[in-house]
């Protein structure tokens, strides 16, 4: 797998990091989850470069990004977007978002629709009701427990993560990933990310309405949906009548199930139905 090369841009106020893959079609601004980083789009990016030009962020408060005490909303991303996309002289980009990121997306072109030229939901941006939220955060509650805790090796800190049933069969891409993820301390490793920052972004978040962004969106929207639940047959980020709420809102939008795929193996394992559903897409 071809590493990317890694570099500073300026947010709104914040240094942020980027993994950036060089090609020569549309630029792709790849936007990741709550407590992910640049390194969950390996996988997609190898099989989108070099047909087009791929830059993955490091949210404020992840990764190699700088990590302000507080402001983590999807305001908040929105504006270092804007910053970076300046800072890279980028004046229309393509945004794809998983999870968290599918939202901020949204927020994104919602707000500044002259600079996106497409977005792709990566099982992300759905209107869920408080019960599916609840079965949704069951389903994440072990990447947020490992937050704040310190292992005695790395080793022991992915040996949790690679029994847990969503991330099987474990990868070479989730190892990279995780092992880009923590820092060496005198008395073991720990994530980048700190607990109280995605507290703060979890309350913002449950104070914004996205289905309010459907309506404003004017680009080519995909939606790349997993169809199996993480921990649970039903704990999934999109379920069909959400769905449908997005296809009837959104003005132009497509729409495609990854098959036998959870909310995590749908971006970092091989998968020809959405490499060739967002080539496609990328295409139109």
């Amino acid at each position: 797998m071809a590493e990317p090369v890694m570099k500073k841009a300026k947010g709104d106020g914040v240094e942020i990091q980027l993994a950036a893959w060089e090609g020569k079609g549309k630029t792709v601004l790849c936007i990741h989850g709550l407590t992910a980083n640049c390194r969950c789009w390996d996988t997609i990016a190898e099989a989108l470069a070099p047909d087009h030009k791929i830059f993955a962020m490091d949210l404020r408060g992840r990764g190699f990004s700088e990590k302000p005490s507080s402001g983590y909303s999807i305001d908040h991303h929105c504006q270092d977007i804007l910053a970076v996309m300046d800072s890279l002289e980028v004046e229309k980009a393509v945004l794809m978002g998983h999870s968290l990121g599918a939202f901020i997306s949204l927020g994104f072109g919602a707000k500044h629709p002259d600079r996106v030229d497409s977005i792709i939901l990566a099982d992300g941006g759905g209107k869920l009701s408080e019960e599916q939220m609840a079965k949704v955060f069951e389903g994440i509650r072990p990447s947020l427990e490992r937050l704040g805790q310190v292992f005695p090796s790395f080793e022991e800190y992915i040996d949790v993560l690679k029994k847990a049933p969503f991330f099987q069969p474990w990868s070479s891409a989730l190892e990279t990933y995780f092992r880009y993820e923590t820092e060496d301390l005198d008395e073991g490793v720990r994530s980048r990310v700190q607990p109280g920052n995605i507290q703060e972004e979890i309350i913002n978040l449950g104070k914004v309405d996205v289905s309010t962004f459907y309506p404003k969106i004017s680009c080519p929207v995909l939606i790349l949906r997993a169809t199996e639940g993480m921990l649970a047959s039903d704990d999934i980020l999109l379920p069909q009548e959400v769905v449908e709420r997005m296809i009837q809102e959104i003005s132009d939008v497509k729409y495609v199930d990854i098959k036998e795929t959870n909310h995590y193996t749908l971006i970092f394992q091989e998968n020809e139905t959405r490499d060739r559903s967002v080539l496609d897409f990328l295409a139109e």
